[in-house]
C-alpha cells in the first residue's frame, strides 16, 4: 500500500509525490473517466436543452387550457428522469454519488394532483441543471479537447512537422533538435496541465449536480420529521393496544373474580349459610385492592401524576421509585422560566423512566446518573439530558425490522426525533453507558401564570 510519506533519501534528494502525481495525471483513469463524462454530457446537452425549451413553452401555452397542463405537469415530473441519469452518470464516471430526492407524493383530487406535477420542486430543479450544465459543459470541453490536443500535438511535432504544407509550418529555423525539443517541452507543459485545467470545470459540474439534483436539507428534514412522526404514531397505538390488552387480562379478568365472589357470598347470605361469606368477602377485598394497584400503575404509565407538579418532582419521584440508586442533577432553569410543554414533558420523563428500566433490566447497572439541563441557544433554549449508567455496556439501536413495531432504544431515538430532538448513544462494550438527548425547551402557553411556583420548586 502507497503512503504519503516521505522517506529521507527523497527528503534529501528533493522529490515530492506531488510532482509525480502531477505528472501521472494525463495518464491517470480519473483524467481520461472525466473527458468522457464530459463527452457524454455534450452529446446530451442538445436534447437536454430541446426538452427544457420544450417543457417551459408547453407549460407557457397550455396555461388556458386543462388538458394542457397536464401534458405540462408531465414534461416537469419528467425531469426527475434526466435527473437520475445525470446522477447515475457523475457516479459511474466522477465516482460523484448523490442521493436521490425525495420521491413524489401521490394526492387525491384533481387539482392537487395537477398542482402537484406543475410545481414539482425536484423536476424544475433537474430542469434549471440541464440549462445550467449546458454552457459548463461546451467550455469544459472546449477547454479540455483543446489542451489535449495541443499538448499531443507538441509532444509528436517531430514526428508530424515535415506533413504540414509550407504555409502552414513553423518557419524552417525551428526545425531542428533544439527547436523541436522546445515545442515538444511546451506541448508536455500543456499536457500536464490539461488535467489541472479540466478538473476546474468538471468540480463546477459536479457542484451543480450535487446543489440541484440531489435533496435539499429541507426536503431530507421534513422525510426525516414524517417518518419519526409515523413511528410515534405506530408506538402511541402499540401502545394502547398494550393498555388493552393489560386491562382484558388483568384488570378486567380480577374484577370479574369479584364479581363472582360477591355473588357467590350474596347467595350464601340469601340461603342463610354464613360460613364462608367471610372468607369471601375477604378474597373480593383483596382482590379489589390488587385491581385498583394495576389501575394505578396502567394510569402512571399513561401520564404519571407527578408530571402535573412538573418535570423535576416527576424525574425525583422517578429516581426515589426506581430499582437501583438514580441520581437526579435537575438544573432549576429547566423550570425557571416557566413550565415546558407537556409533549417535551412526557417524552423527557418516559424517555429516562425506560432508559433507568433498560440499565436495571439489561446492563446490570448498579448506578444511574441523570443530568436534566437548559442550555441556551441566542433567544430561545435547550433542552439536553444525558443519562449514564456504569453498566456493562453494548447498547445499540437496532432499525426496525419492517413489522411496525419499535421498542427500545429505536422507540426511544424516534419519539426523540417527533419533536425534532437529538439521540445520541455511547456504549462502548464494558462501559459505561452514555446517552445524551436534546429538545428544544419549548415552554406551554400557560408558563407565565405558572412561573412563580415552577421556580420556586426548582
Amino acid at each position: 500500500m502507497k503512503t504519503m510519506t516521505l522517506d529521507p533519501r527523497a527528503r534529501r534528494s528533493g522529490r515530492s509525490p506531488g510532482w509525480s502525481h502531477l505528472l501521472g495525471a494525463p495518464s491517470s483513469s480519473v483524467t481520461w473517466r472525466s473527458y468522457g463524462y464530459l463527452w457524454l454530457m455534450l452529446l446530451l446537452g442538445p436534447f437536454a436543452l430541446a426538452y427544457v425549451l420544450v417543457t417551459v413553452a408547453v407549460t407557457a401555452g397550455a396555461a388556458v387550457t386543462v388538458v394542457g397542463l397536464f401534458v405540462a405537469g408531465g414534461l416537469v415530473v419528467g425531469g426527475r428522469w434526466w435527473g437520475a441519469a445525470y446522477r447515475s452518470l457523475a457516479g459511474h464516471l466522477l465516482d460523484t454519488h448523490v442521493a436521490a430526492p425525495v420521491p413524489r407524493r401521490a394526492r387525491q383530487g384533481f387539482w392537487p394532483r395537477l398542482g402537484g406535477a406543475l410545481g414539482d420542486p425536484v423536476g424544475w430543479r433537474a430542469l434549471l441543471f440541464m440549462l445550467a450544465a449546458l454552457p459548463v459543459t461546451l467550455a469544459g470541453f472546449i477547454v479540455s479537447t483543446a489542451c489535449l490536443v495541443l499538448g499531443l500535438g507538441g509532444v509528436t511535432y517531430w514526428s508530424w512537422f515535415w506533413s504540414l504544407p509550407p504555409e502552414l509550418a513553423m518557419d524552417s529555423s525551428w526545425h531542428n533538435p533544439a527547436g523541436l525539443a522546445v515545442v515538444a517541452l511546451g506541448g508536455l507543459v500543456v499536457l500536464v496541465l490539461w488535467p489541472l485545467a479540466q478538473s476546474g470545470l468538471v468540480a463546477l459540474l459536479k457542484l451543480l449536480t450535487r446543489v440541484l439534483l440531489g435533496p435539499t436539507a429541507a426536503s431530507l428534514r421534513v422525510a426525516e420529521l414524517e417518518r419519526s412522526r409515523a413511528g410515534t404514531v405506530e408506538a402511541a397505538d402499540a401502545r394502547l393496544r398494550r393498555i388493552e390488552r393489560d386491562l382484558h387480562d388483568g384488570t378486567q379478568a380480577r374484577l370479574v373474580a369479584v364479581g363472582m365472589q360477591l355473588g357467590e357470598a350474596r347467595e350464601q347470605l340469601a340461603s342463610g349459610g354464613t360460613d364462608a361469606v367471610g372468607e369471601l368477602l375477604e378474597v373480593a377485598h383483596a382482590s379489589t385492592k390488587d385491581a385498583l394497584a394495576e389501575l394505578r400503575e396502567l394510569a402512571r404509565g399513561i401520564h404519571p401524576p407527578a408530571l402535573d407538579s412538573g418535570l423535576a418532582v416527576a424525574l425525583e419521584t422517578l429516581a426515589a421509585r426506581a430499582p437501583l440508586p438514580v441520581t437526579a442533577d435537575i438544573d432549576p432553569a429547566v423550570e425557571a422560566g416557566g413550565r415546558l410543554a407537556p409533549a417535551i414533558e412526557s417524552i423527557v420523563y418516559f424517555s429516562i423512566a425506560e432508559l433507568v428500566t433498560n440499565a436495571a433490566k439489561h446492563a446490570r447497572a448498579s448506578r444511574v446518573h441523570v443530568r436534566v439541563e437548559v442550555v441556551a441557544d441566542g433567544g430561545s433554549g435547550i433542552l439536553h439530558i444525558q443519562v449514564r449508567d456504569d453498566g456493562g455496556g453494548g447498547a445499540t439501536v437496532v432499525a426496525p425490522d419492517g413489522s411496525g413495531l419499535r421498542s427500545g432504544l429505536a422507540g426511544l431515538a424516534e419519539r426523540v426525533g417527533s419533536v425534532d430532538g437529538t439521540f445520541d448513544l455511547s456504549s462502548p462494550v464494558g462501559g459505561p453507558t452514555v446517552v445524551t438527548m436534546t429538545l428544544s425547551a419549548v415552554r406551554a402557553v400557560a408558563a407565565g401564570a405558572r412561573r412563580t411556583g415552577a421556580g420556586g420548586r426548582a
